[in-house]
């Protein structure tokens, strides 16, 4: 573990500027801060990088610095470290299928509208469907073989 004066330089995450500006909010609503000061602070939180950097932000409150967690290295069990990173991953669809099933969806909803446009009006409407679809689809099949390429 490291001491309180080297913690100061490591790296904060998300998670740990929320639980300061979360702390600072708790203080502006019981009076503490006035709203310039909170929004000042908070911004500052969201701009620090450090743990030192977050610390000076709640150090004047009462209950003093936001009990920031411990920066340790995540702790994988003998089982997790066994198995290799692609299996570690979730079995199931990926973003290309949930892509390709919005814009099959999209397409034949307005495919079906044009359709009953065309058979209400006893006429030929121009096939408008195609500059949703075509497009998208475009975007959808490049992706897709960008994928393949850089694969190989």
């Amino acid at each position: 573990m490291t001491d309180p004066g080297e913690r100061d330089h490591l790296r904060a995450a998300d998670a740990d500027r929320e639980a300061v500006v979360e702390r600072l909010r708790a203080a502006h609503g019981e009076g503490r801060l006035d709203l310039a000061e909170f929004d000042e602070r908070a911004a500052e939180a969201w701009a620090a990088r450090t743990y030192g950097d977050l610390t000076k932000l709640t150090a004047d409150l009462p209950g003093g610095a936001v009990a920031l967690p411990a920066a340790t290295a995540p702790q994988r069990s003998a089982e997790q470290a066994a198995k290799p990173a692609a299996a570690a991953k979730p079995a199931g669809r990926g973003p290309g299928r949930d892509a390709v099933g919005a814009w099959l969806t999209v397409s034949l909803i307005n495919v079906v509208i044009w359709g009953i446009v065309s058979l209400s009006s006893a006429d030929w409407v121009y096939p408008w469907w195609i500059w949703v679809a075509g497009p998208w689809g475009a975007v959808i099949l490049a992706g897709y073989i960008g994928s393949r390429v850089v694969r190989s």
